[in-house]
C-alpha cells in the first residue's frame, strides 16, 4: 500500500494549473435534470447542451466519473463558474476533505474508502453546489452513486420536489454511510482473529492483525477530516443552502461520529489482540524454556556421577581408587541410584507444579 497518495504540482508551478499528463485522463460524464414533475437522464452530453439546462427551473446535477482532462476541467468551470483553485484541488486527487463557501457556492472534498488487496485506498469526491446545480467529481473506478438516481427515477416526487441542497446531503451521507458495511467486515476479522489466537496462534495471525490494524489506521485518516466538513456545513451560513436540510446533515454528522467511534474501538481491539499474541508467544517460548530446564536439570546428576565413575584410577595400586568398582553388582548399583535421582526430582518437580 502505498502511504503517500496525493498528486502534486511541481514546486513553483502557477496556481490553478489544470495539466493533464499523458494517458492518465478517461472518464465518463453523466448529467441528471429532475424536478417535481420530470426526470431526465444524459450520457457524455457536450457542455453546449449541458448549458441549456441551467436555464430550467430544475436542479441539474453533472457527474464526472474517472479522470478529467484539463478542457473537461476548464470547460465546467466557466459554465458553472468554478474557481480555479478548487479545480486544481479536483484534478490533483489525494486532497484532505473540506468545505468551503465562496458567495453562494459551496465546494466540498471527501475521501471514499475502497478496500484493495494491497490494504486501503481511498477516491476522491469533489462536489459543487449552487442556486439550482450539483457538479460531482469521483475519481475511482466505479461510480458510487447509482443508488442515487434510483431514488431520483422511482421518486414520486419526494425527492424530486427538493432542491440541490438535499442533492448535496444524499451524496455526502451515500459516502459516509458507505463507512458502516465496511466496519462490519473489519469486525468479523477482528472476531475470527480473537478465535484464532485463543485456539492456535501462529505468523499469519500477526500478519492480519497488522493489514487489520494498518486499514483502520487509513480508515481514521479518512474520517477524521470529514467531521470537520459537516461541522463547516452546519455553521457557516450558505444561502444555498435551505434550513429543511440542517436536520439531514446534522443526522450525517452523527452517522460520522458513530463510524469514529467504531474505528476507535477497533483500533483498541486490534491493540489488544496484538498484546495477546505477544503474551501468547511469550508463554510459548517460557513453556520452551521450562522444559529444556527440567530436561537439563534431570541430567546434572546423572552427568557428575558417569563423569566421577569416568576418571581412570587403578583399584590395584591404592585401596582408596575406587574400590567399588571391584563390587560384584556395582554397574546395576549405579545404574539404580540414577534412576532413583530422576524419580526423586521427577517428584519435587511435580510437587512444586513445575509441570
Amino acid at each position: 500500500m502505498a502511504y503517500f497518495d496525493k498528486r502534486y504540482h511541481a514546486p513553483g508551478t502557477a496556481p490553478g494549473t489544470l495539466d493533464t499528463p499523458a494517458g492518465s485522463a478517461y472518464f465518463t460524464l453523466h448529467l441528471t435534470d429532475y424536478s417535481a414533475e420530470r426526470f431526465e437522464e444524459q450520457h457524455d452530453v457536450p457542455m453546449e447542451a449541458a448549458r441549456a439546462y441551467l436555464a430550467h427551473d430544475t436542479v441539474t446535477w453533472v457527474h464526472v466519473q474517472g479522470t478529467p482532462d484539463a478542457e473537461l476541467l476548464t470547460q465546467l468551470g466557466e459554465l458553472f463558474d468554478l474557481h480555479p483553485l478548487a479545480l486544481e484541488d479536483v484534478r490533483n486527487s489525494g486532497q484532505r476533505a473540506k468545505a468551503e463557501v465562496n458567495g453562494d457556492q459551496v465546494f466540498v472534498i471527501l475521501n471514499q474508502p475502497l478496500p484493495t488487496g494491497a490494504g486501503m485506498g481511498a477516491a476522491q469526491l469533489s462536489l459543487f453546489m449552487g442556486a439550482g446545480y450539483v457538479v460531482s467529481f469521483h475519481n475511482g473506478p466505479e461510480d458510487p452513486f447509482e443508488p442515487v438516481r434510483k431514488r431520483l427515477r422511482a421518486s414520486g416526487g419526494r425527492f424530486r420536489a427538493r432542491g440541490a441542497d438535499y442533492l448535496l446531503y444524499a451524496l455526502l451521507d451515500l459516502i459516509i454511510d458507505q463507512g458502516f458495511p465496511l466496519l462490519e467486515a473489519y469486525g468479523e476479522r477482528l472476531d475470527a482473529l480473537e478465535d484464532e489466537l485463543l485456539e492456535q496462534p501462529s505468523v499469519s495471525c500477526l500478519g492480519e492483525l497488522h493489514a487489520v490494524r494498518r486499514d483502520l489506521l487509513a480508515l481514521r485518516r479518512i474520517y477524521w477530516p470529514q467531521r470537520e466538513v459537516l461541522i463547516a456545513l452546519l455553521r457557516e451560513e450558505v444561502p444555498a443552502f435551505g434550513e429543511a436540510v440542517d436536520p439531514y446533515l446534522r443526522d450525517c454528522q452523527d452517522h460520522l461520529l458513530q463510524i469514529m467511534e467504531w474505528i476507535d474501538a477497533y483500533r483498541e481491539v486490534a491493540a489488544g489482540l496484538l498484546e495477546l499474541y505477544l503474551s501468547s508467544a511469550s508463554h510459548r517460548s517460557s513453556e520452551s524454556l521450562r522444559w529444556l530446564t527440567i530436561i537439563a536439570t534431570l541430567f546434572i546428576p546423572p552427568t557428575f556421577i558417569v563423569g566421577l565413575y569416568g576418571m581412570n584410577f587403578d583399584p590395584a595400586v591404592s585401596p582408596w581408587n575406587m574400590p567399588e568398582l571391584q563390587a560384584y553388582f556395582g554397574y546395576p548399583a549405579v545404574l539404580l541410584f540414577i534412576a532413583s535421582v530422576f524419580g526423586v526430582m521427577l517428584w519435587l518437580f511435580r510437587r512444586k507444579k513445575w509441570f
